[in-house]
């Protein structure tokens, strides 16, 4: 039996990772920038906000609290303010995932939707142009 003689082949390829804007991009040796290939853009203000109007309405259909004025009171916000997030609450379920999963459209934005939309899922897809 003969013996086989292996060999190690180091590639090396100069490049660097760069943080712009809280992505990270990739800079091949000619300068080139190459995007990361999934185009998520997670926005955790306005996950926030739609995570909070849910808990909201939990707590309002629970009985804890007898009405918007109070339950605005017992966290110390605006009435009005409180009304503007609980409206996220009605935001249709594929628009809801796609903003959790960072995959909004850029339509769809925190002031935008703080701003009257319309109730039907599929009208708010038309407005926000959510395929």
């Amino acid at each position: 039996m003969s013996s086989v003689e292996r060999t190690t082949i180091t590639v090396r390829v100069p490049l660097a990772i760069r943080k712009r804007g809280g992505r990270k991009l990739i800079i091949a040796p000619t300068g080139e920038v190459e995007l990361p290939t999934s185009r998520t853009r997670i926005d955790s203000s306005m996950i926030k906000a739609i995570a909070r109007g849910h808990r909201w309405k939990s707590l309002l259909e629970a009985g804890a609290f007898a009405s918007m004025a109070e339950l605005a009171a017992a966290e110390k916000i605006n009435p009005s303010y409180l009304s503007r997030i609980l409206r996220l609450t009605l935001l249709s379920p594929s628009l809801t995932q796609a903003i959790l999963d960072g995959r909004q459209p850029s339509t769809v934005t925190l002031d935008r939707l703080m701003q009257p939309f319309p109730l039907e899922w599929d009208r708010q897809e038309r407005v926000f142009s959510f395929p």
